[in-house]
């Protein structure tokens, strides 16, 4: 537990493979009664070895999260990437 409430619980997680290379993983926790998506992006192109981290975006529910999860995943794989 930490200062704030609850520990945050992992509910789902996907991830988005383009050419066999992982370029986005998400996960969505529970923590105090909303849900949460943690996203990390790793740039196709460049020299950059850690993942982008951008959010967290935060939900009133867990079914705004899959929601939110399940649109982007479908959008990566309108950009050719493989999800799981």
């Amino acid at each position: 537990m930490n200062q704030f409430g609850s520990p945050a619980r992992e509910v789902t997680a996907r991830v988005a493979r383009k050419d066999g290379k992982q370029v986005v993983a998400l996960r969505c926790l529970e923590q105090n009664g909303e849900a949460i998506v943690e996203c990390e992006v790793y740039p196709v192109s460049g020299l950059q070895i850690e993942p982008l981290r951008p959010g967290p975006y935060r939900f009133r529910t867990r079914a705004e999260a899959g929601a939110f999860m399940d649109e982007a995943m479908q959008a990566l794989t309108y950009l050719g990437c493989e999800s799981s």
